[in-house]
Order: structure tokens, then sequence, then C-alpha cells
């Protein structure tokens, strides 16, 4: 192990001498570890490893401290360099070096293919690539936010540099002056297809400079005082633009130290076999133990390494008192949203043991009414432009490093859009509090390009995701308090119009001041013993005027269930209303295939319960119009709603008895 510092003297030769050793010990674990898997990514890890060593030297980042807060992150984004990045791990006395040299990619091992926070060391998961660049600036910010001194570094690919989300981070990174950030790219020339150059030719440098970041260039990547120099400039900020990030590319051969690996594009993502192994430790002058190492692998039990992640920071936040919306009050769920989260701001970021609330939009703050919390507080909202990719993973970062972060925007954009973003906060165990207006065809004349009907299906592959679709202004405002005092992530949704407030049968508001939300519990809006309808969000309104409409003309008692708590699923209360109705119509805005329809349709099913069952959704394209002709076309309506509640009753009345 080595600790660095960044003196005006370059490295000294018993430094140096350490990090041969160092090098010769983990290019020995890379070689050994991917052989034994017969699988992984030797090359780039090979070219990577240097700088790898000396940045580990440098930063901040020790087994001891490493859930300090200010520790110094390092983010490695393109996550397929695994056998680097856990022998250069592994060096610094994170773990031993033949437990993860025997348990790569095994099953039960928490040393996964590519980077994942169960390995102690590892900040971030990796996943798509191009996407940690954005994680870092979360990172990045927060130390800002904090008044930390702690570096952010970001280890990149150089065919990574190819995807667009990297340009999004890259001025967002610029604007908010994270001079906090460094970027190392591994320049090797080659990804898994071929040379970078012929899959896709750009100039890398020049990308970065045209965006106002510092480029500093190491002209031999395997050079431990080329790395140092170059690398102490940056951290030491002896850049030219002070108050901005950089950007360090380092000149690199694939596979360096064998020679029938370098300098090709063989070995990015194949492993040596067992005669190339021998070969290459033949010419290291590496003592050859695979074949022990093999029977050992062989007889290691499954979980033999238990996981590690980055803990989460605690939150202390004062819910405050929710803001009650008479019944004659007329407003939309969107507009709830941001009193509350304004109220938030005011009563905890002006507090300094509190959390703090931050918000975070893509040039959307107006429509989803999140410029009362920036007018109340502008040091804690960011707006990221129309670069929905990069706010996603950013603000999940964020949100791991002690903030309550709101990312809002319209459905289509934060979560059609973002979905793999939305998936690798969830891998992450992010924090991270969506909130998405203009859902479903309640959006109106925007057409079917923003009618976003499928948000449900989509997040119900994500595991551990709540879904949260409140059904007026009151309920809103609870849900809004709920989430900001949990950890975890959590989506919100509403459509665009405005929503009246829903009232019992005492023409009261039924969220009031004797509610509370509850997740993964439904809100029974009327008794009823005849049938069952259930529903949420705008939908709510219209079905309850023909239950009410049935009641009086009828006298037919319909039981609404408000099922805001989408995830989690109120199990209990649809097999009680099942079993008592015998009758369930589900009334959704939302793709009629994917939504809580199917949802109940799988319960039922999985319960064997005996009862008649229809659906009310969306099941095509739909144009632009207004939103009360959309429901009336899609059969959303209060006529409608009506016709088939009398429809199933009726196919339950008029069944034969058995």
């Amino acid at each position: 192990m080595i600790k660095l510092n960044c003196s005006s003297n370059p490295l000294n030769s018993s430094e140096l001498l350490t990090l041969q050793k160092m090098w010769r010990e983990a290019v020995e674990d890379i070689l050994n570890c991917t052989t034994l898997a017969t699988c992984g990514h030797p090359g780039g890890s090979m070219s990577s490893i240097h700088f790898l060593l000396v940045l580990y030297g440098l930063a901040n980042v020790r087994p001891e401290s490493f859930q300090s807060v200010e520790r110094d992150r390092v983010i490695i984004s393109h996550g397929h360099i695994s056998p680097g990045t856990y022998a250069a791990l592994a060096q610094f006395g994170f773990f031993p070096r033949e437990e993860m040299v025997l348990n790569f990619r095994k099953l039960g091992s928490r040393y996964s293919g590519h980077v994942e926070t169960g390995v102690p060391g590892v900040e971030w998961n990796t996943g798509n690539l191009g996407q940690g660049i954005s994680a870092a600036c979360g990172m990045a910010l927060a130390g800002k936010l904090k008044g930390l001194p702690y570096k952010t570094i970001v280890c990149m690919g150089d065919g990574e540099q190819q995807k667009g989300q990297i340009s999004e981070a890259r001025r967002f990174a610029v604007k908010y002056k994270l001079n906090n950030l460094i970027t190392i790219i591994d320049y090797n020339q080659y990804q898994i297809s071929g040379a970078i150059h012929d899959i896709m030719p750009q100039d890398i440098p020049d990308n970065y400079r045209s965006d106002g970041w510092n480029v500093l260039e190491i002209k031999n990547g395997h050079d431990f005082q080329d790395i140092y120099a170059i690398l102490c400039k940056a951290w030491t900020n002896q850049v030219e633009k002070k108050d901005h990030p950089t950007m360090i590319l380092a000149h690199t051969k694939m596979g360096y130290g064998v020679s029938f690996m370098g300098g090709i594009n063989d070995f990015h993502g194949r492993s040596c076999t067992i005669e190339e192994h021998a070969k290459a430790f033949n010419e290291l002058g590496f003592s050859n133990r695979i074949e022990e190492l093999k029977e050992k692998r062989k007889n290691l039990p499954k979980k033999s390494a238990s996981p590690n992640p980055v803990l989460p920071v605690k939150l202390n936040l004062d819910p405050g008192v929710p803001i009650l919306y008479d019944v004659n009050v007329f407003t939309d769920n969107r507009s709830a949203f941001g009193a509350a989260l304004a109220d938030l701001a005011k009563i905890n970021n002006f507090s300094p043991e509190k959390t703090k609330i931050v918000g975070i939009s893509c040039d959307l703050e107006g429509s989803v009414k999140m410029n009362a919390f920036k007018k109340t507080d502008p040091k804690h909202f960011f707006e990221s432009g129309i670069q929905e990719h990069h706010a996603c993973v950013m603000a999940g970062s964020l949100s791991k490093e002690g903030y309550q972060v709101f990312f809002s925007t319209f459905g289509m954009f934060g979560i059609d859009e973002v979905y793999n973003q939305q998936r690798l906060n969830a891998f992450n165990n992010a924090n991270l509090k969506t909130v998405c207006t203009h859902l479903g065809l309640n959006v109106g004349e925007d057409g079917a390009t923003h009618h976003c009907i499928d948000y449900i299906g989509l997040l119900r592959n994500i595991y551990h995701y709540s879904v949260f679709i409140p059904a007026d202004p009151n309920q809103t405002d609870r849900v809004i308090r709920y989430v900001a005092l949990h950890y975890g992530n959590f989506f919100v949704g509403m459509g665009r119009a405005k929503t009246p407030v829903i009232t019992n049968n005492e023409g009261k508001a039924f969220f009031g001041n004797e509610y509370t939300f509850i997740p993964g519990k439904a809100d029974i809006l009327r008794n009823g013993t005849d049938l069952t309808v259930i529903t949420m969000g705008p939908l709510v309104e219209p079905v309850l005027k023909a239950a009410d409409q049935l009641a009086e003309e009828k006298k037919m008692n319909v039981r609404v269930l408000n099922w805001c708590s989408v995830i989690p699923f109120d199990r209990e209360a649809l097999i009680d209303a099942a079993r008592m109705t015998r009758a369930i119509l589900t009334v959704e805005d939302h793709h009629v295939e994917t939504g809580v329809g199917n949802m109940v349709a799988k319960v039922m099913a999985e319960e064997r319960l005996c009862c008649y069952l229809m659906h009310l959704g969306v099941s095509c394209f739909n144009c632009s119009g207004s939103t009360e002709n959309l429901y009336r076309e899609n059969h959303l309506d209060k006529d409608s709603i009506k016709e088939k509640m009398l429809l199933i009753h009726s196919m339950k009345t008029q069944e034969k008895p058995s």
C-alpha cells in the first residue's frame, strides 16, 4: 500500500518501486481472475491499472474511512474494467487479493463482472456507459453545497465518449462550476468492435474544451511519473480555468504488459485461454498457479463474500403542517405539489440541523410548478436544461449524499425517456423522489407523444420502487410530505388538468385533517356491496359521480376504492372487495394491459377468487384533443363508466345459481 500527496517533487525511487510492485501484482490478479472465470475484460483493465494505482494512492479513500463524508469519491464509469478496479482496491487493503481472484464473476460472489457497491471501495454501481460522469456531478455538487473539500474523480473509457449523456453532464458541470470534479479517460483507442476512430470518429479533447473544461494529457499512461505529475496538476487546480472541471486524457495501450494482448481490441471483452495465460505469465516472469487456483475456486461455497455497500446518510426532516384545500377550491395536483415542496423548503432548508430539500427540473419548472420552490430557495434549485438522462442520474447520486432530492418533469421524460437511468438509481439504493406531471390522456391537446400511458408497467419492472398516484390536491400534499420523510426511490404521478377536492358522503374533504397517507393501503371512498370500482388519480372524480348517480337512481351501492398506492399494492383490500361484491371494475388513465387492472387480475388468479372482472383504460395511441373528449373517446368519462358499472352488475345479478 502507498500513500501519495501532491508535493512539488516527482515520485521518489521508493514510491516508484512500490508502485511497480503493485502493478505487477495487480496484472497478475487481472489475468488470473479473468482466466479462472473464462470471461471478463482484461485488456482495458491492463490499460487503466497504472493510473488507477496512482489515483487511489492520492485519493482520501481507505478501508477504515470509507464511510466518512469527507472521503474523496472515485467513480468507475466504464465498469467492465472491474478486474482492474478490484485489483487496485485489493492493493489498498479493501479485501484480500486471493478472495477477489477466486470469487470473480462467480455465483453468490460480490465481485461481479461489472463494478458494484457490494465490493468495499466501490462508490457507485456502474451501468450503461456514459452515466458515471452524471453520478460524479451529483457527488461533486454535494461537496460544493456542504462546503467539503473532497474531490470527485470519474474514470471513463474512450469509446464511452460517444454517449450523448456525457455531453449533457459536461455542460452541467461547467454551469455549476464543479472545479472539484476530475475526469480521467483511458485513451487506448479501442472498443469492443475495433478502433474508436473507425466505430465513431470524434475529437475527445476538443469536445471537452468546447464545453469549457480544462483539458490535460498524460502522454504515457503507463509512466507513473507522468501520471502523477498531471494528476497532481489537476488535484491542486493548477489549470487555466480555476472554477471549471478538468478532464485528463491518458494515452494508454490496450492489454499493456503482454505483447500479444497489446494494441488490439481482441482482449477488450475476452479472457486469455489457459495456453495464452501461460504465455503471458512466462513473458511477465510470473509464477503460474492457475491450476492450483482452479481447484480452490471449485471448492468455494456460494456467498463466500458478504456485501458491504455505502451506507445511506441519515435524514432529519420536519414534515410541517399539511395544507388543507377547501371543498370549494378547484386547482391541480401539480400546484399542490409545488406548494408542498415550497413549504418543506421554508421549514427545513434554512435550519442548520435539518436535511435540505433539493429541486431539479429540465426546463419545465413552471409547468411542473417547481417555480415556488425555486423562488423560496434558489440555492437548492438546479435547472438542468433539456438533459433528462443526465439529470436523472445526477439527481440519484446527489440523493445519496444526505439530501432529499425531488426530480420533476413530464411523465414521458421522467420515466419513458430515462427508464434505464431510473433502473440505475434503484441498483444504487438511491433516495430519489421523481414527481411527474402531465400523465395519461389528461395531458389532452399535447397529443400521443406526450400521453404517458405506460409508467406503471415500466416501474413495475424496477424492484423497490414505490408508485403513488394521488386523487386530489389534499392527498397530493400528504403524499409529498410522506415521501420527503422516507428514504428510498418514490414516483409520484399526476395529470395536467385541474382536479376537484374529493369529498365523502357528507360533502366534506375526504383527505382532510384526520387523514393519514399509508403506503399499501387503498382508500374506501364509498362503501357498497353491489360492485367494486378501483380507480386512481384524475378518474376518481368521474367514478364517484357515476357511483353517486347509481346510488340515487338505482339504489345501487358501489364500493369505490382509491388506489393511490399502486406500489405497494393493497392486496387485502382487493381480496375483501372481490369476496364481498363479486364484481370488480378497474378504471385508469393508463395502458389497459399493463396498469392496475393487470395487477388486479394477477392477484385474483393467484388467490383463486371467483369474481366478475372488467377493465377500462387506454387501448391505443390517441390524437390531440381536450381531456374531456379524449376520456369520452376512450370510455373513461362519467357516462361510459356508469354504463360499464351497470353491465357488470347485471352480469352478476343475472347469473344462474349453481
